[in-house]
């Protein structure tokens, strides 16, 4: 079960019943001001009760509720007398635990629906009587429990949504938490500010003065130290630190090589410029690419690349317990960019002093004896982007795509050289500059250019053959890299992009784009 997240805020708890949707209903409660986390259907009435929350929403499923071994929810939760709304399987959870009737009728309803409004409701309100919804089921409630009102139905479910005011328990059988629900966010919000009367009072300024607090309070005099590496989540978590206890944080920055164009000199300069933290570059270049010569299996670079940068962090890190010690105040605090969607897909994380698994400084050993500093753990990226904008840190960093942390390593595929990414840095600039030109960045989740460095191919430049390089490009759209689909350039942006890699970077006559959605692709390569 997941932990007791520490915070001043009384939670919307989201429970989980293994939806593909799970984490962006919690999203969606944050982006209504409201704070939430997620707990597992498996959660009992007494832990659900013990984490005090102010509102409950049932996600959706894959299962049918009448099934043997279907996921259920313990029914004295809906005695809390807690406000609850179910979406889709906790929809008809609802409705069977309070003795409604969930049928398998053999009527499915899949994406995009209309939905017809028969009986004025608060979480209804506001929204046009005929309206398009996002479903994806095959059971569907034939009848609402005793005390509820049918709300809206659709030409083949007569029960799509239904209320009991009194007891504060509604539920809708489609999507609100998807784009393609029109009123989605509406319902969401009515739920959560008119029927549970809860205020829109989430947001980056709070979290930001009540982690200050935490931080200041957590380290005190000591010594901490962070892993930068120029992304989001460890740019943000290094610069509320900072703001929290100052020059008692030290930023190491290791240069693997790695790196896209410019993001060294954007780390040295822009960002220390904005935040003042005091960072020590370790130029691991040469070391990094000894390590990997004549490696082309994906997994073994990343096994090479994790271990190498595990070295380069030891000797900086036994350099500066050696100075701090020389001061007569160790280090005794690590930093760490762990965010909510890792806390949850771990199990809850147990906020010990070691380095786990599913941290993200870069595969970090177990054996680094730290006390954690997590301050984004109860966050989602687009929030961590929200205060990084708050804190001042250049759009830049904010702003940029998700970025694998063996870097270039695994969007180069064979072995890594030099002369190959010096390459593939010249291609991905050229990519990232007119993407950015057209503006396009807020479109896209990300866009891996990848040299396929094994593979050439024939064409002809200034009249004469060559014998060159593909390059591909991977823009893809996503809400949480679980599931993504190919971004819809438009045509003259890619046409501008391939003209500019084929003339500009010699060793490449060929420019691709990949249309392939996750599943089945991943959105990197390796």
């Amino acid at each position: 079960m997941t932990e007791q997240t520490e915070t001043s805020q009384r939670p919307v708890l989201v429970v989980d019943f293994g939806a593909q949707y799970a984490q962006l209903i919690a999203r969606r409660v944050r982006e209504a001001g409201v704070y939430s986390e997620l707990v597992p259907h498996t959660a009992t009435a007494a832990e659900i009760a013990a984490k005090n929350p102010v509102g409950i929403i049932l996600s959706g499923g894959p299962s049918s509720v009448y099934e043997e071994g279907a996921p259920q929810l313990d029914s004295a939760v809906f005695d809390l007398g807690v406000p609850t709304l179910g979406i889709c399987y906790g929809f008809q959870v609802m409705a069977k635990t309070l003795g409604g009737e969930v049928a398998n009728t053999g009527l499915r309803e899949y994406g995009a629906t209309d939905a017809t409004i028969v009986t004025d409701n608060v979480l209804l309100a506001g929204q046009p009587v005929d309206q398009n919804v996002w479903m994806s089921h095959g059971d569907q409630v034939s009848a609402a429990p005793d005390g509820f009102d049918v709300l809206a139905r659709t030409a083949v479910t007569p029960v799509a949504a239904f209320a009991n005011d009194a007891r504060k328990l509604y539920g809708v059988q489609w999507h609100p938490e998807v784009k393609h629900s029109d009123h989605g966010q509406r319902v969401l919000e009515n739920f959560l500010h008119k029927a549970a009367g809860l205020p829109a009072d989430w947001n980056s300024d709070n979290v930001i003065a009540e982690q200050v607090e935490k931080i200041r309070a957590q380290v005190g005099r000591g010594r901490v130290i962070s892993a930068l590496s120029g992304g989001v989540d460890s740019a943000v978590s290094t610069a509320l630190v900072h703001k929290a206890v100052g020059d008692q944080l030290t930023a190491v920055f290791i240069d693997h090589g790695l790196l896209r164009k410019g993001e060294r000199e954007q780390v040295e300069n822009d960002y220390v410029a904005s935040t003042g933290v005091r960072l020590i570059t370790v130029d691991a270049r040469e070391t990094f690419l000894d390590a990997l010569a004549g490696v082309s299996d994906p997994e073994q670079k990343r096994k090479i690349i994790g271990r190498e940068f595990i070295r380069a962090f030891e000797k900086v890190q036994s350099d500066l317990i050696a100075e701090a010690a020389a001061d007569g105040d160790p280090i005794g605090f690590l930093v760490q960019g762990t965010l909510y969607p890792d806390v949850v897909e771990s199990g809850g994380g147990s906020g010990t002093a070691n380095i786990k698994s599913h941290h993200n400084v870069g595969g970090l050993p177990e054996d680094l004896q730290f006390e954690l500093v997590e301050p984004l753990r109860t966050l989602f990226k687009d929030e961590v982007r929200a205060i990084g904008r708050e804190l001042g840190l250049p759009e830049e960093i904010v702003g940029r795509q998700p970025f694998p942390g063996p870097g270039l390593g695994i969007r180069i595929v064979g072995e890594v050289t030099a002369d190959r990414l010096e390459i593939l840095r010249d291609a991905d600039a050229i990519a990232r500059a007119e993407l950015t030109k057209a503006g396009l960045d807020a479109e896209i989740w990300q866009c891996p250019v990848v040299l396929l460095a094994d593979v050439r191919s024939v064409g002809v430049q200034g009249d004469g053959r060559t014998y060159g390089h593909p390059i591909v490009l991977r823009p893809v759209s996503s809400e949480d890299a679980m599931t993504a689909d190919w971004t819809r350039l438009p045509y003259d942006v890619l046409s501008k992009i391939s003209n500019r890699i084929t003339n500009e970077v010699r060793e490449v006559n060929r420019v691709v784009l990949d249309v392939t959605s996750k599943p089945p692709g991943t959105i990197e390569w390796e």
